[in-house]
């Protein structure tokens, strides 16, 4: 299993701390999968640097898609997509 780390911004690190934010939406742009462990650590973006600070998470689903697949890429692109935690 691999150990992934990304920067997560303040207000988000606290979601994600408290317990409240259970997901994360990002670019597709590494390989993560099933059984990883996520490292998201705060980034403080006026100083542009790490504060110290992280979360560890073990991946437990990962859903990767394009905009395209359900034939609504330029809707998606007007209006954005919602990430829906339940």
């Amino acid at each position: 299993m691999a150990v992934v780390k990304k920067k997560i911004w303040p207000q988000y690190f606290e979601l994600v701390n408290s317990g409240k934010k259970r997901f994360e939406l990002r670019l597709a742009d590494f390989k993560i999968k099933e059984g990883d462990t996520l490292v998201l650590e705060e980034w403080d973006p006026q100083q542009k640097r790490l504060t110290g600070r992280k979360i560890t998470k073990k991946v437990t689903y990962v859903l990767k898609f394009d905009l395209d697949d359900f034939g609504q890429k330029k809707e998606i692109l007007k209006d954005g997509l919602y990430a829906i935690q339940f």
